[in-house]
Formats: C-alpha cells, sequence, structure tokens
C-alpha cells in the first residue's frame, strides 16, 4: 500500500471517530465487559497483497476481565463492492494465539460472499460460529480487519467495533428490579417468522425488522422500514447455514447510516427494564422451549424483542415465533422467571440497535457503549 493510500484510509477512518473509547466501564464484579471503539487512530497498516485490500491491526486491547468468550461487533457503511474479514487474537503473558477469522462480511453477499468460517480449533480455542472461546482465560485482545474495495474510497467506513468479552464460569448475582418501568411498553411492529415461506429459521432477522420498523417510524426514514425476507438475505451466512449469526445481524443495522447496533451480553433482566425506560427495545436471545411450560425442546436458539413489562414485571415479547394463521398473536407474556432461565442459555445475550443520537441509560457495569 503506498504513503498516499494510507493517508487517505486514514482519513475515511478518523472522519466518523468521535472519541478513544478502547475501555469499559468500572463497575463490580461481573460475567461480561463491552469494550467499544469509535476512534480508530491507533489502528496500525499492515502489509497486503492485494491492491484493492488494506490491513488493518488494532493496538493490543486491555482485556477488562478474565474472559473465556468474545464476540466482537463492527458498524460500517459500506457500499455494494465493498467486502470486510474481521480476525481476532488473544495475547497472554506467555504467547499469542493465532489469529482467527470471526467472519466475512459485506452488505451484498453476491459480490463478496458472507461467511462465517468453520473448523478452526486448535489447543488454544475454537470459534463457534460467531464466538471466539479460549481454553483459557487471561488473555488480552488484538483485532485485525481486512477492508476490501476496487479503491480507497469505496471500502468499508468504519463507525464502531465492539468487543463483547464473557466469563462463562462466573454466575452474576440477581439485580433488584426496575418496578417503576413495570407497566411500560414500547410501541414496536409485530412480525412473524411464519408469515414467510423460507421462514422457519428466522427468528433473528425477524426481530431486527421489527426494531428497525420502529425506529423508521420514529425516525421518519422508511429506508429502515424493511421486510423480513430483506433483512434475511442481508444477514444470511452460509457458514452456519442460516440467518442467526449475531454479529452479521448487528453489522446489518449498523450499516445504516446514524443506527449504532452490537452485540453484547447483560447481567440481569433489570437491565433490560433500564433500556426499556430510556424507549429502547432490546432483542434477546433465549430459548424458545423454555421461555413458556410445556414446549418442546428445539435444540436451537431463539430471538425475541423485549417491548416491555407488564405490571407485575413479567416480560412483554413480540416472539416472531408465532403463527398467525391459528390465530396467535405475536406479543407475548412471558413469566419473569421463564424469562431469566430462557436467557441464560445464551449468557444473557442482547443486540442493541439504536440512533447514535440515542440518550443510553447509565450502565451500571460496562456492558454497553459510554457516549
Amino acid at each position: 500500500m503506498s504513503c498516499k493510500q494510507v493517508f487517505i484510509l486514514f482519513l475515511m477512518l478518523s472522519a466518523s471517530a468521535k472519541s478513544n473509547t478502547v475501555s469499559a466501564g468500572q463497575g463490580p464484579a461481573d460475567q461480561s465487559r463491552l469494550v467499544g471503539i469509535t476512534n480508530f487512530a491507533g489502528f496500525t497498516a499492515a502489509p497486503s497483497s492485494n491492491l484493492n485490500e488494506a490491513v488493518l491491526l488494532s493496538q493490543v486491547i486491555k482485556a477488562p476481565m478474565a474472559w473465556n468468550e468474545l464476540v466482537v461487533s463492527w458498524n460500517a457503511e459500506s457500499p455494494p463492492e465493498a467486502w470486510l474479514k474481521v480476525e481476532a487474537r488473544g495475547i497472554f503473558p506467555d504467547h499469542e494465539t493465532k489469529f482467527y477469522t470471526l467472519g466475512f462480511w459485506s452488505r451484498v453477499s453476491a459480490a463478496h460472499p458472507r461467511s462465517s468460517v468453520r473448523g478452526q480449533k486448535d489447543a488454544d480455542g475454537t470459534v463457534n460460529d460467531d464466538t471466539l472461546v479460549l481454553a483459557r482465560p487471561g488473555a488480552d485482545a488484538q483485532l485485525r480487519l481486512t477492508l476490501g474495495g476496487p479503491g480507497a474510497a469505496s471500502r468499508p467506513q468504519l463507525k464502531f467495533l465492539g468487543l463483547s468479552f464473557l466469563d462463562n464460569r462466573f454466575v452474576p448475582a440477581p439485580l433488584p428490579p426496575r418496578r417503576e418501568v413495570w407497566g411500560t411498553i414500547i410501541p414496536t411492529p409485530e412480525r412473524s417468522q411464519h408469515s414467510y415461506e423460507q421462514g422457519e429459521g428466522w427468528c433473528s432477522p425477524t426481530s431486527l425488522s421489527m426494531v428497525l420498523t420502529r425506529w423508521g417510524e420514529v425516525l421518519h426514514r422508511p429506508e429502515l422500514s424493511l421486510d423480513v425476507p430483506e433483512v434475511a438475505a442481508g444477514v444470511h451466512d452460509p457458514g452456519l447455514g442460516g440467518t442467526g449469526n449475531w454479529p452479521f445481524n448487528t453489522a446489518f443495522a449498523g450499516s445504516f447510516p446514524g443506527l449504532r447496533a452490537y452485540v453484547t451480553r447483560f447481567s440481569d433482566l433489570s437491565e433490560v427494564e433500564d433500556w426499556i425506560a430510556a424507549g429502547i427495545p432490546v432483542i434477546l436471545s433465549a430459548h424458545w422451549d423454555l421461555l413458556a411450560p410445556g414446549r418442546k425442546p428445539t435444540g436451537h436458539g431463539h430471538l425475541v424483542v423485549c417491548i416491555g413489562f407488564t405490571e407485575n414485571g413479567d416480560a412483554v415479547i413480540n416472539d416472531p415465533a408465532t403463527n398467525l394463521q391459528k390465530g396467535q398473536q405475536v406479543r407475548h407474556i412471558y413469566a419473569r422467571e421463564n424469562v431469566i432461565k430462557a436467557w441464560k442459555k445464551s449468557g444473557n445475550t442482547v443486540y442493541l440497535v439504536y440512533p447514535e443520537t440515542a440518550r443510553l441509560p447509565a450502565d451500571r457495569f460496562g456492558h454497553w457503549e459510554t457516549p
């Protein structure tokens, strides 16, 4: 890469930067932390043999906890011909792991196939679809990004990177509920994945479609009011064989100007109540069979939209796994204890999708972006 190309790339990355946010909130001991990055000036250009690619290496990212799972999210405004490769490695005091590939991503997959990568297991760790799992805790982290396009101006323009660290051995203590939020429901469009011929596994894009359409209505931006098949096409992961890749879903949402979207983990349902109080619905990864008694196990995860809470603290959920032809309603009320149990299976994983200008709730644990 020429000096001129490096300088142009630096300008592209710096244009959207607000401040250096390579840090996590300081809270009590907990199972997870998020490190959000919006300033990429500390990234360095790495050699690349492909003239259509620019490779960036992050500084070493000091881990805010002794983690053993990492999910990386990215938001980039991306032309149709652009592509992005995301890699991460752990850096221990005694050695460095290899760089694991967390995804090849593009907005238009036909031109540059979007996919996760299987078969990356070694002595240090493995990649479970979209999650890097290390064999032992205690590493810092480093990212390597490959931005591709036929020219510097046609490459992805990064807006945000989110590193969600998790210690899956830690069991967080229950938090007091925010009872003042009970009775609050955020009006959110209702959609069923079973309304579409190929929608059997479309819980994630259906949930995302509901949230994006809500923001389209609130912001008066009709381009966000996307039907489910369009969202499904934009998040499909051939490597996974479906549409449930967590970062691919948030990358799709975060590719729209002015939107932020990423994967993170919470401690307790009271943090979801924080977001409901702020007027922002939250997408939860919660097993369908555990949300209500008597359901048969599916063996798969499930995504739903929490839009509020009843007067007695149960969760009001827009559940895409609803058959409208059988007279079922998308809006469900699930018992609080069942939601907690179902959500725990994913390590309390959520998608947060909101306008960059949104006023966010106070972050007690370092679980989300701090503007």
